[in-house]
């Protein structure tokens, strides 16, 4: 197996991946601020965890999913891409667990209305300096327009996500946040 194989087969099963410009965005970063200590909520298949982990054989990625068939599958994406020693995964329930490691890095894409939840819990957990880059915070264009939205559930979504942009305002005089428009919308986030 392959990433690239692992990429077609999330897609062909309709699982939820980072696009390819948000994990090159984040690639680029992890090179460029030698990010090494990397934690990512919200697992799927493994795939962005792996392209992480391919940065550098230095990259050691703790990963957290709490489907099981999911975790199930992306243990064994994992190891036919013999990444077992840059990647450990957890199962559980990210608001469940508690982790007391320190990290360079943080990924949150996870459930979208936790996101402030997850940020909450986690930003202790970043080192000085260190980023937490959430993923989907323009989900498909819709944030900002979730008044216009017909679909109840979809409005509700949408209007999470829009509460967590707020909610990142709250957090200026820890963190400079920056919201680029890469892959499905980043919000980066790093510590001052």
């Amino acid at each position: 197996m392959t990433i690239h194989e692992l990429r077609k087969s999330a897609i062909d099963n309709n699982i939820p991946i980072m696009q390819d410009d948000a994990i090159e965005y984040i690639k680029r970063r992890i090179k460029l601020f030698n990010l090494n200590k990397i934690l990512e909520i919200g697992t799927a298949v493994g795939y962005s965890a792996v392209q992480m982990a391919s940065v550098s054989d230095k990259v050691h990625v703790t990963t957290i999913e709490k489907d099981a068939e999911r975790f199930m599958m992306a243990t064994k994406n994992i190891k036919a891409l013999e990444m077992n020693e840059q990647i450990d995964l957890i199962f559980n329930d990210a608001l469940k667990l508690d982790i007391v490691e320190k990290y360079n890095l943080i990924v949150i894409d996870a459930a979208k209305t936790q996101n402030t939840h997850f940020f909450e819990k986690y930003k202790k957990n970043l080192l000085n300096h260190g980023f937490i880059i959430v993923d989907n915070v323009n989900f498909h264009g819709l944030v900002g327009k979730s008044q216009t939205i017909q679909n109840k559930n979809l409005r509700q979504l949408v209007s999470k996500i829009e509460d967590f942009l707020e909610y990142l305002k709250t957090q200026e005089n820890e963190f400079y946040i920056d919201i680029i428009d890469d892959g499905d919308g980043l919000a980066v986030c790093q510590k001052i």
